[in-house]
């Protein structure tokens, strides 16, 4: 059974990993449908949030291959109920929604968006909140005319407890290699 799988990958600085992790997904014709690339709460550390809808047994095998990347520290995968997580869209309606102000204001308010920019052509919305609560605005907004929609991949950080510093450590003691200093902030 598929199951939407988040994969939280920690990785050093290095050019072209990004390049070698997508591939992975690529050549098993697995759809990413959300990726984002941070930095993480340890210096020198980078953090790739990845979204799929996979079975189980594929997304183990995913986390397998990711983490044999040289410059891979460690990635895991999560379903939703183990995450916190978040999204931000931006929404561009024509000006003339504002003539509908009392409606317009509601929609809005009702989905806890706010108002960013106001031109006499345009107005953009900014909502941050889960696929549904973002889904449900753009529909609210469609009657004004949705001119332009940008959507953010899906940020999220895990529900338990054990911390990156923890796994590098783990990692290093395990390992015949020094890593990096990473946990000089």
């Amino acid at each position: 059974m598929k199951t939407t799988y988040t994969i939280s990958i920690f990785t050093e600085d290095s050019i072209g990993l990004l390049n070698r992790i997508t591939i992975i997904f690529t050549r098993r014709h697995i759809n990413i449908e959300s990726i984002t690339a941070s930095e993480s709460e340890v210096k020198g550390i980078y953090r790739y949030t990845i979204v799929v809808t996979v079975t189980k047994i594929l997304v183990e095998n995913l986390v397998k291959q990711i983490d044999k990347q040289i410059e891979v520290l460690k990635a895991f995968y999560h379903v939703n109920s183990e995450i916190v997580s978040r999204e931000i869209a931006l929404y561009k309606v024509s000006s003339n929604a504002l003539r509908e102000n009392d409606l317009f204001i509601k929609i809005i308010n009702d989905n806890h968006a706010k108002i960013l920019s106001v031109s006499n052509d345009y107005v953009v919305i900014e909502k941050t909140g889960d696929e549904v609560g973002i889904s449900q605005l753009f529909k609210d907004l469609e009657k004004f005319g949705v001119l332009e929609f940008a959507r953010s991949g899906k940020v999220a950080i895990t529900k338990p407890m054990k911390t990156l510093t923890t796994y590098l450590k783990e990692i290093e003691s395990n390992s015949k290699i020094t890593i990096k200093n990473y946990n000089s902030n």
